[in-house]
């Protein structure tokens, strides 16, 4: 019995704490990896005029973002211990900005003026979502998993677009590739494999947490893209 218990543990050790949180909770996951917005871009049926909405909310969305990475930046830099942490969130705090600009470029190109985009409820709420987890309250291990979680979802969402067997409107591709490129996927591994780190050796409330964080940031996640098709 007790070799059947250790056995166990090696494997749940060996599937890691984020991908057994995502096991337990795979209805909420695939809702917002796979939610009826990515797949009609998949699809090609997406309404383009939902794509505009989700263009001119997520923007501002990132603007917001900008600021919770500039503070994992800080606390990787004072907390993590490990200097390749700083390194890798310093990577994707630098690739907001051509982020930035790509959004303006396709502003111009849908006719979109962000000036005038106002932000929606379930983007006000997801924005307010990532100003409590900049409480230096909050756990690095935890702001960690929020981090991971927010940037897993545009990539697998964007990277089931780019599949085999897709009819990804041309006009879309680019928003596709954005995120799900190989070099996205890669930091994105990078940056999952410091929230597993610092989960290793984090306590029992911490780690409920954690789990807690996580499935909030599916849920909001899942709400931007209902906001996007007009729900």
């Amino acid at each position: 019995m007790i070799d059947e218990e250790a056995t166990s543990m090696e494997k749940l050790e060996k599937r890691g704490v984020i991908n057994t949180w995502i096991d337990k909770h795979r209805s909420i996951y695939t809702a917002a990896t796979r939610h009826a917005f990515v797949v009609s871009i998949r699809d090609g049926s997406v309404d383009l005029s939902s794509f505009r909405t989700w263009l001119g909310q997520d923007y501002l969305f990132v603007r917001g973002f900008v600021p919770f990475v500039a503070n994992v930046l800080i606390r990787a830099g004072k907390e993590s211990g490990e200097t390749s942490d700083m390194e890798v969130v310093l990577g994707g705090l630098a690739s907001l900005n051509d982020e930035i600009e790509w959004f303006k470029s396709e502003g111009a190109k849908w006719d979109v003026d962000f000036s005038t985009v106002v932000p929606q409820t379930a983007n006000l709420e997801y924005s307010r979502f990532l100003e409590a987890l900049m409480s230096s309250e909050v756990k690095y291990s935890v702001m960690m998993t929020a981090f991971w979680a927010i940037e897993a979802v545009y990539q697998e969402s964007f990277a089931h677009c780019l599949e085999d067997g897709n009819k990804t409107p041309t006009e879309l591709t680019g928003a596709c590739h954005r995120w799900g490129n190989d070099g996205f996927k890669q930091y994105c591994s990078s940056v999952k494999n410091i929230a597993e780190r610092c989960l290793e050796n984090a306590s029992g409330d911490v780690l409920a947490e954690a789990e807690d964080v996580l499935v909030r940031v599916l849920e909001h996640e899942v709400a931007f893209w209902e906001m996007s098709r007009g729900g």
